[in-house]
């Protein structure tokens, strides 16, 4: 890999967030869902479903008598909500927060068995069955988020009692799983272990880590399946179904991407989140072993999502059965799953991505997901959440077709099956990690995002400072601070959606056509004290088209501004709205709204069909009655917060 590619994310410590739509967000996260969600956990709200994750690890621990509740994964929400706590504490440091914090790690450590073994599930409940139902029952899923939470605690306050739990669990896991004779040859059902992995390798250097990643990446899809010896061992019996069908294999190998040897995938297929989750750790293992053959699958299946399986809002994961990929440009708006998880696991992909190829594309996708579908996952109040994203929403469908039984026209307060609120905390409260990245070469600005990040080109010690109204508005400003001049490359991200730009260095105008190279702008030169560079992407609001053969878009067309995508709410335009259509080569004024971040509404102009007289024929000959209107769209990522009604990402087009 050369210089350009061989990056990193800046580190956290090293950025101060100030952007005017982030911070507002994470100000929510940290002062609302943070706490609510630590209420829910113990079981203190009363509006959602109960957790009793918390009373778990006490049962488990033996301070407390009674049985295991929830799902075979509830730790896991346990270790996401102590992630996020970690990059809160990173970027503004609480005392109370940090004391509960090392509180529950403590608790952890009680829970956790002599020989490193944690899972509160077999620990309360079947202790004689660890380790005997790898497909089904999460236990190596529930210890990488462990791991990924231990890692973050460290970097964040630099105590290492919880990484200690950590590694005594991985080391555990290392003794029992591997290629030698006497371990046993299985790998996660649900794949998480072997990205947690990479970054206790990275946090640890402890190279037996990453060996573990490697081996279970590599252990995938071969053959004997393991997961069918092991079912034959329990007496052909499945955790979730009691099912004595192997035929159910069949299906359950595209499900978790057992139905090949990694290598050999072309297509992303099955459970998006436990897809995603699988290709960071192939990403992460092929940046750090300069694996080749590993690094092409990685590409392969980055396009295969991004280019053919991606929702325009960032979303993936087009049905609710196996909450799955399908097939090529099948993207229903309304049956749609789109879970908030795979989102936040496609960014880490393609950041994973990004470090190893500086490719605008994959920060393109990033902020596809930022700016559009993990907002959209909270709301405004901060303790509502949605676990499907739909693109279009029809409330009594919802209530009333078991088929659209998993859209919810409005955000729940929690789940029973809880993965979605942490792990979307647990991003929004890590942004930093996604705004910058250096190497040998420079800086990179992968997100415009008003921050500012420290780093040391060529031994000076700089401070770059960025200012934005992004994505109100596409001007950007930066000004380098440096105890001496420097020389080293600052590339900016021209945005794929962005047609125009203008660019000036000191005040003076710069070519951008000449400056281009894979989606970034690449300006060296020797830096000095006080330099200013100043970027501005056109942002016109206009309307998007699917490839034709997304066949639930042929037709319409959806509004973006910049990253935003936008959508039509009944709250602004009345019900019905497929009745509604928008008019060819419309212009689009903005509006100023109370929406986060200052953002603009959208008028322009459409039509809408007259509806029959009550009592008319069902089905009458085509004579459309319409009428022009004016339409009103907001922000996709703000839907939902007025009450319940319908929405709709894509419009008919209408001369």
């Amino acid at each position: 890999m050369d210089d350009l590619k061989a990056t990193a994310s800046a580190r956290r410590k090293d950025i101060t967030l100030t952007d005017a739509f982030w911070s507002g967000y994470e100000k929510l996260i940290r002062e609302v869902s943070i706490p609510y969600q630590w209420r829910t956990l113990n079981d203190e709200e009363i509006s959602g479903e109960p957790s009793h994750a918390i009373r778990n690890f006490k049962i488990a621990a033996g301070l407390e008598k009674g049985d295991f509740y929830g799902f075979v994964f509830q730790d896991s929400d346990v270790y996401k909500w102590l992630e996020g706590v970690s990059y809160s504490l990173e970027g503004r440091p609480d005392k109370k927060l940090e004391e509960t914090a090392d509180r529950v790690i403590d608790l952890i450590g009680r829970a956790q068995q002599p020989d490193g073994y944690l899972d509160t599930y077999f620990i309360i409940k079947a202790p004689e069955k660890r380790w005997t139902n790898l497909c089904d029952c999460h236990e190596l899923y529930c210890a990488g988020h462990m791991i990924e939470a231990a890692v973050a605690y460290a970097e964040a306050t630099g105590k290492t009692k919880f990484l200690g739990i950590a590694c005594r669990l991985a080391d555990h896991i290392d003794s029992v799983f591997g290629p030698e004779p006497q371990k046993k040859k299985g790998y996660p059902g649900h794949e998480e272990m072997e990205l947690a992995l990479v970054r206790l390798f990275r946090a640890t250097q402890n190279e037996r880590y990453l060996k573990l990643a490697a081996y279970f990446i590599n252990q995938r899809g071969t053959e004997p399946y393991y997961f069918l010896e092991e079912w034959e061992k329990r007496g052909k019996t499945g955790f979730w179904t009691g099912v004595h069908e192997q035929e159910a294999f069949g299906v359950s190998r595209l499900y978790n991407q057992t139905h090949l040897p990694v290598r050999k995938q072309e297509k992303a297929v099955g459970h998006a989140v436990r897809a995603v989750y699988l290709y960071t750790a192939m990403a992460g293992t092929a940046a750090e072993t300069g694996d080749e053959s590993l690094l092409a699958a990685c590409r392969r299946l980055w396009d295969d999502v991004a280019e053919r399986q991606m929702y325009i809002t960032g979303g993936i994961g087009a049905t609710h059965s196996g909450e799955a990929f399908t097939f090529d440009y099948d993207l229903p708006n309304d049956t749609v799953y789109a879970e908030t998880c795979a989102s936040v696991g496609l960014v880490f992909f393609s950041e994973q991505m990004l470090q190893m190829e500086s490719d605008g594309k994959y920060a393109d996708v990033i902020e596809k997901a930022l700016y559009n579908i993990l907002p959209a996952s909270v709301a405004l109040d901060g303790k509502h959440f949605f676990y499907v994203n739909p693109l279009e929403v029809w409330p009594e469908a919802c209530e009333k077709n078991p088929d659209r039984a998993h859209v919810k026209p409005v955000r729940q307060p929690w789940f029973g099956c809880a993965c979605c609120p942490p792990n979307l905390v647990r991003l929004v409260e890590s942004l930093r990690s996604y705004l910058y990245r250096v190497g040998p070469e420079g800086i990179f600005v992968d997100q415009y995002v008003g921050s500012s990040v420290r780093f040391t080109p060529g031994g000076a010690s700089c401070t770059l400072e960025q200012k934005s109204g992004y994505p109100r508005d596409g001007g950007i400003s930066f000004r380098l601070t440096l105890d001496k001049p420097a020389e080293f490359q600052l590339a900016l991200r021209l945005p794929g959606w962005c047609g125009k730009a203008s660019l000036r260095v000191n005040g003076e105008g710069t070519d951008c056509a000449g400056l281009l190279h894979s989606g970034y702008l690449l300006l060296r030169r020797t830096w000095h004290d006080g330099d200013r560079v100043e970027l501005n992407l056109d942002m016109p609001a206009r309307l998007m088209a699917a490839d034709p053969r997304v066949r639930a878009d042929a037709g319409r067309a959806a509004i973006q501004r910049g990253p935003v995508v936008y959508c039509l709410e009944e709250a602004d335009n009345g019900a019905n709205l497929s009745a509604l259509s928008v008019k060819r080569g419309t212009a689009f004024r903005t509006v100023t709204d109370s929406l986060p971040g200052g953002m603009p509404a959208l008028e322009c102009e459409g039509f809408r069909i007259r509806e029959g007289e009550p009592g008319g024929a069902l089905y009458r000959p085509y004579a459309p009655s319409e009428e022009p209107v004016t339409l009103r769209a907001v922000p996709y990522f703000a839907w939902g917060n007025r009450g319940k009604g319908e929405m709709a990402v894509w419009v008919r087009v209408k001369e």
